[in-house]
Formats: structure tokens, C-alpha cells, sequence
């Protein structure tokens, strides 16, 4: 099951980093109280990662996916992940032409600029699989032939709680794959009063204007790489990915890859804050969201990251 959005852009590409804090200022009018989540969510995004949402149902996950491709007048597609999805559902397929005589592709929603994942661990690990190259490559192989994906290309994937009927575990391979993962939680009270009192959120959704257009978010995401990032910091980075591999608790450490997003990750970080230059403090505030999901261990939820950086000396 799909569903398909091209948002009418009004983009302004002049200066792509007030954008970036209109978008911000726009996805916060639509999730309310929730302003350190949407920022590592956008950070996700100009990191060039992939966003994994994990949180019970009705907490604002798939308004969020709609609000940051609406804000960034972004192509969006969304698969509903069930038990009979299939790859090619996701992928697309070859359809024979009886008028020309050959196979016609015929692609699937992962052609899309955003890609909304929705109730990813209800689908079958083998339906799950259909994304690992996409995410890692960007490109999708079918009968011999690479397609390459857009550019951006950027999924969000939300998952219900292992513990609800009807999930499958994510492997360690597809939890990898995603730069974050974020939980939402419940919103405060004065945030939930709001919404009951407010304008239903999937009305406010349709009205949003694309703030910043795809050109604006290219640049944006190339910002993210001239971030400096002193030798000082990268000691401290190393030094965190090192404690990981040895600290007690802990069967699996943070491999290189990991070190190369969680650097990417604060990065992006910096460039939302307004700043020239990554700090202790930008790693720490993206530090759990990039880490907990990949680390082997019987706590991997914020406090097991909290007393990681606890144990590494701040440069």
C-alpha cells in the first residue's frame, strides 16, 4: 500500500540556513513540545542518514515523515509495512508490453525523495531486506540493472515496540543501516492540551508550504561536511567508540562506520545550532540517538549512553 505526495514548493533557496530554522519553527507548530526531536531528526536529514522512529502508536511518528517532506517539498511515498509485503512491492517490478513486445520496469515507492517506512517490524525479514541496498547504496539492482535513487534520498522507518503482537525484530544489518533512531514520547501536558483543543494535525499537515525547495536541502547537506572539526574533537570521538569496545556490558562496540556518522551526526548538529565548529556538546546531543541501537547489550536505551559519556573525559 502506497500513498503519494508532490508538494507544491514555495521554496526560497537564498539563504538555506534561515530556511532551515523556518522549517524548524513550521514542524514545531505541527509537533508540539517536542523541539530536541525534530532537531535530531532534521540532523538525520542533513547528516544524509536514514531515521528510524521507534514509539506506540498516535504519538505524531508518520505527521512527522509528512511534516519534513512537506517543509522540504520533498517526492514522498509510503509503504505500510505488512506480513505479506513483498520486495517488489517496495522495489518495483517488470511488466511485460504486449504492444512493444518487451519488459517494462515499473518502479516502486523507493523512487521517492522521502520514503516513510511505516510499521517496519511488522513486515517479514525477507520484505525488510528490500531496503538494505537502497539505504546503504542509494541505487536498486533488478535483473542485472542499477537504478540509482534520488538525490536526496532519505527513509524514515517507524517501528512499533517488540514487545505489540504481530512484529518482527530488526536485524543488526537493517538497525545499521539507520544513522538515528529517535523515540517521540508522550507530549506534555500543556503540548497535549493544545492538541485537543487545536486544529487536527493531518489538516495542518496538508497546509504546510515547502519552506526550503530540494536545491536549498543539497546545499544545506554539502554545509554539513565544511563544518570544522578540530583534532581535539575527533580525539574525543575516537575515545568515545573506543570505550564502547570495552566496556563492560557490552558484546558489540561501535564500528567505523558508526564513528564516521556519529561525527556526521554532530556536524549536522552544529550547522542547526549555528555554529561554525562541532563541540563535546554537539556529539552528546546526538550521541544516544546515533549509538544506542547498534551497541550489543542488555541496556541500550539513553541511560546505558548517558553513562558511556559519563566515562569518557570531555577535551
Amino acid at each position: 500500500m502506497t500513498m503519494t505526495t508532490t508538494p507544491t514548493s514555495t521554496e526560497s533557496t537564498t539563504n538555506p540556513r534561515a530556511a532551515l530554522s523556518a522549517v524548524l519553527a513550521q514542524i514545531n507548530r505541527v509537533i508540539l513540545g517536542k523541539d530536541a526531536q525534530i532537531r535530531l531528526c532534521l540532523a538525520c536529514l542533513l547528516a544524509r542518514g536514514h531515521l528510524l522512529i521507534e514509539d506506540i502508536p498516535g504519538v505524531g511518528k508518520t505527521t512527522l515523515a509528512h511534516a519534513i517532506a512537506g517543509s522540504f517539498g520533498l517526492s514522498f511515498q509510503r509503504v505500510q509495512f505488512t506480513s505479506d509485503l513483498l520486495p517488489a512491492d517496495v522495489l518495483g517490478v517488470s511488466i511485460f508490453d504486449r504492444e512493444s513486445g518487451k519488459f517494462r520496469f515499473q518502479r516502486g515507492p523507493i523512487f521517492a525523495e522521502l520514503v516513510l517506512a511505516d510499521e517496519i517490524n511488522r513486515a517479514s525479514p525477507k520484505a525488510q531486506s528490500a531496503l538494505l541496498e537502497a539505504m546503504e547504496e542509494r541505487q536498486v539492482t533488478l535483473d542485472g540493472q542499477t537504478m540509482p535513487l534520488p538525490d536526496p534520498f532519505f527513509v524514515v522507518a517507524t517501528q512499533n515496540p517488540q514487545e505489540q503482537v504481530g512484529t518482527f525484530p530488526l536485524p543488526e544489518s537493517q538497525l545499521d543501516r539507520f544513522l538515528m533512531r529517535v523515540h517521540l514520547g508522550y507530549p506534555a501536558a500543556a503540548a497535549e492540551r493544545e492538541l485537543l483543543n487545536g486544529v487536527d494535525r493531518r489538516e495542518l499537515v496538508k497546509s504546510l508550504g515547502a519552506i526550503a525547495g530540494v536545491a536549498a536541502l543539497r546545499q544545506l547537506q554539502h554545509s554539513v561536511q565544511e563544518i570544522h572539526v578540530s583534532p581535539a574533537l575527533l580525539d574525543y570521538v575516537q575515545a568515545l567508540v573506543a570505550h564502547t569496545r570495552s566496556a563492560a556490558g557490552l558484546s558489540v562496540g561501535l564500528s567505523p562506520r558508526a564513528a564516521i556518522g556519529l561525527l556526521r551526526a554532530a556536524r549536522a548538529w552544529a550547522l542547526i545550532a549555528g555554529r561554525q565548529a562541532v563541540i563535546p556538546e554537539h556529539v552528546q546531543a546526538v550521541f544516544a540517538a546515533v549509538v544506542a541501537h547498534r551497541l550489543g547489550a542488555r541496556d541500550t536505551g539513553p541511560a546505558a549512553a548517558s553513562r558511556l559519556l559519563e566515562a569518557v573525559p570531555v577535551p
